[in-house]
């Protein structure tokens, strides 16, 4: 089973998978009725899912000891409504719901550590949770299916999937932030939960942030190397995207328009009188800073006392997480701190803040958006954030202010809000101060930039954008490394040798050469030396060995052939006539004493470690040391250097056991370019190498060279070789 490349989105459906399905089941006396979420994810996927014939996987919420013809009418309102329930029981909810997902990675992944329990569970009613969600998906999965999952509640879903359906067309959403790399090693499970994403043909983020954390936490967890917007995981490409969500922007303009939400706005407006008004509105969560924005409004009193009876604060707190036990005691917090604030600062005539503990519809809170001054959305971390959209879109009239929490992903969207750091209560009033005090014409001038983005960008080019994207990853990007069989090879040495001319691009270290502890004891040998004679012998054969090596070592070792040589990765040329050699590019080493000093100090550390210097360059090579401590070292490196680094015009590559600093765009790609713009006729091109600077020569290949990579790791190329054996079997079948 699996999506053909000439499937169509007209021939495919869209099966999503979300911890709880969109809907809220309510039984009044024998009477099942289905009430739509009003979620952010239940809003932006409706558009996706209503239309099609897709399928939406999750589980009701608790319908236990409902009467068997309830069961009955509830199975057939959510078949009508194309809903696949997931039923669990209440053991599986409290482990995987309230244990695990809620107790373990909601604080971990929203920064905040001492919320997690001194002895975490629900680990194992996680998996079986994800595990029962995959059996529903291959189940229902059929070819030519797009499968969407949705959140950190299942983060092993994509991999469970893909064992049972390996070529799946698998997609991920992670709705909030992805936390830097050294609070999601804190977990123990987390190599499972990375192997469980990578499950997924494509992983979406909200913002750049997030996606860069989540890489960094692949190197240092699994030892895997992305590539800007992708990694290669089990002979797979994942991609990994930055899709921001938005929201349904018309719907609110049209809410907002509604002659009875305006007229219930200005009734607001008069009974405040005189008193502007600053609106947060929240789930009642530990994570969005309800406690510090009170804080901070107390400040504000506290510092202006002109602003004492004229400005109020309206909290709107949803209860959706009070039942868990966590969340109780930091109810009460709030409850107490808002009695102590109205306490010090109230009136008879004066109530400093209202709190309002319950959920509101968009009707009843788009009247609040229009009567508000000020909309504070100050969460401690927040994946996205999607009331601050919320109130833009409602803001026609460009007569407010938004204060944004620089730790919301929102924020990377809405530039022209007031950021603050929630944790700097002094900070935050001295900005509610600020928005309160804006003149008319700053106002209208930040609102009217916020409102054109968040048209922009709004939830269904967020949801199309996802699913466009995942269908694009065809067959092709999702193909697993291709092993090399004998008679394939076979047929590549046949096809090379019925042309009229050839052309060969050879790696020489661990390619023709095999890979030694020591670079110095690489130098060719006897067979080699017989190889690349016969070759050269051969009529209409041109050959080039393209290394990292410096020109020293290349003269030393293959000076005396005809052959073309390239040195530092393409750095230096010297033809077949063993001219002198040349340079192909300008490049500055002032940045060489900065980097060297880095890398000797790695050196300290890491014994056995050395480093090799070039015209250009600077290698670390770690092949003589323990080889997990190495491997250990050359990550922490490698992020260091690509941070120092980052403004230079340099790039750090990871080769086999060496970690080499060079200047941007040097690499084997250009001598192909040069070689093939000088050639005069070209009949096969075959091309080989071993690491990650041969993908550049691979690259530059036209798409009738044969592209051979030696070992098994991700690459470009379309054909592998086992071994530097292999390759000199393969060199001495060209010469039959």
């Amino acid at each position: 089973m699996g999506v053909n490349p000439g499937d169509t989105p007209a021939t495919s459906r869209l099966l999503l998978a979300s911890n709880r399905l969109p809907i809220t089941v309510r039984v009044d006396g024998n009477h099942v009725q289905l009430q739509p979420s009003t979620g952010g994810l239940a809003t932006g996927l409706r558009g996706l899912h209503q239309p099609g014939n897709g399928l939406w996987v999750g589980w009701p919420g608790n319908v236990d000891g409902i009467s068997a013809a309830e069961a009955t009418s509830l199975a057939a309102q959510l078949e009508a409504a194309r809903l696949v329930p997931v039923q669990l029981t209440a053991h599986q909810v409290e482990g995987y719901y309230d244990g695990y997902s809620n107790g373990v990675l909601w604080p971990l992944f929203h920064y905040l550590l001492d919320r997690i329990p001194l002895e975490a569970r629900g680990w194992d009613e996680y998996l079986q949770v994800n595990e029962l969600f995959a059996d529903t998906l291959a189940r229902l999965h059929r070819p030519g299916d797009l499968l969407w999952v949705h959140d950190f509640h299942l983060a092993l879903l994509p991999g469970l999937l893909r064992a049972r359906v390996p070529d799946a067309r698998i997609g991920f959403f992670l709705h909030t932030p992805f936390p830097s790399s050294e609070i999601f090693r804190i977990l123990p499970e987390r190599a499972a939960l990375l192997r469980g994403l990578l499950g997924a043909d494509l992983i979406g983020f909200h913002t750049a942030t997030y996606l860069r954390h989540f890489t960094v936490s692949l190197m240092r967890i699994l030892g895997l190397e992305a590539e800007v917007d992708r990694v290669w995981y089990e002979g797979r490409e994942v991609r990994l995207g930055i899709h921001p969500m938005g929201i349904d922007f018309q719907t609110y303009v049209k809410l907002s328009a509604d002659p009875a939400l305006r007229a219930e706005s200005e009734s607001l407006r008069r009974e405040a009188a005189e008193t502007r008004i600053i609106l947060g509105v929240d789930r009642l969560d530990y994570t969005k800073g309800i406690p510090r924005r009170l804080l901070a409004f107390e400040r504000l009193l506290e510092t202006r006392p002109d602003l004492r009876g004229r400005v109020r604060m309206v909290q709107v707190a949803a209860p959706s997480r009070v039942e868990g036990h966590a969340y109780e005691p930091f109810k009460r917090s709030v409850d107490e701190l808002v009695g102590r604030i109205n306490g010090t600062y109230g009136t008879p005539s004066y109530v400093p803040i209202h709190a309002m503990s319950r959920t509101l519809t968009s009707r009843q809170l788009v009247p609040l958006y229009l009567a508000a001054d000020v909309m504070a959305v100050t969460p401690l971390r927040d994946g996205m954030n999607l009331v601050a959209k919320e109130f833009v879109a409602c803001r026609s009239d460009l007569g407010s202010v938004l204060v944004v929490s620089e730790f919301a992903g929102a924020v990377a969207e809405l530039a022209e809000a007031l950021i603050v750091n929630p944790y700097d209560v002094g900070g935050t009033a001295e900005t509610m101060a600020r928005a309160l005090d804006m003149p008319p014409g700053e106002r209208a001038e930040r609102m009217r930039a916020l409102r054109h983005r968040v048209q922009a960008h709004d939830v269904q080019r967020w949801a199309s954008g996802f699913a466009d994207e995942l269908r694009d990853c065809s067959a092709a990007t999702r193909r697993r490394w291709p092993v090399s069989a004998p008679c394939e090879i076979a047929q590549i040495a046949a096809t090379v040798r019925a042309a009229r001319s050839l052309l060969l691009f050879l790696d020489y270290d661990g390619t023709l050469a095999p890979l030694v502890q020591d670079p110095e004891d690489a130098e060719p040998d006897a067979e080699l030396q017989l190889l690349l004679e016969r070759l050269i012998e051969r009529p209409r054969t041109s050959i080039h060995v393209l290394s990292g090596r410096t020109r020293d070592s290349l003269d030393r070792w293959l000076g005396r052939f005809p052959i073309g040589l390239h040195a530092e990765h393409g750095l230096w040329s010297r033809d077949a006539s063993r001219a002198p050699w040349v340079r192909n590019a300008p490049v500055r080493d002032d940045w060489k004493e900065k980097v060297r000093g880095i890398l000797q100090q790695h050196v300290k550390m890491t014994p056995g470690s050395f480093v090799e210097e070039k015209s250009a360059g600077l290698a670390w090579h770690y092949r003589r040391a323990d080889l997990e401590f190495g491997s250990v070292q050359s990550k922490e490196l490698r992020l260091l250097l690509v941070e120092l680094l980052s403004n230079l015009p340099l790039e750090v590559v990871a080769g086999d056991k060496v970690l080499e600093v060079r200047p941007q765009g040097v690499h084997k790609g250009g001598v192909v370019r040069r070689v093939l713009d000088s050639a005069s006729d070209v009949g096969a091109i075959v091309a080989i190498g071993d690491d990650r600077t041969d993908e550049d020569l691979f690259a530059a290949l036209p798409a009738s060279a044969f592209a051979l990579r030696v070992g098994w790791a991700p690459s470009r190329a379309t054909h592998r070789l086992a071994d530097t054996r292999a390759v000199r079997t393969f060199l001495n079948s060209l010469l039959e």
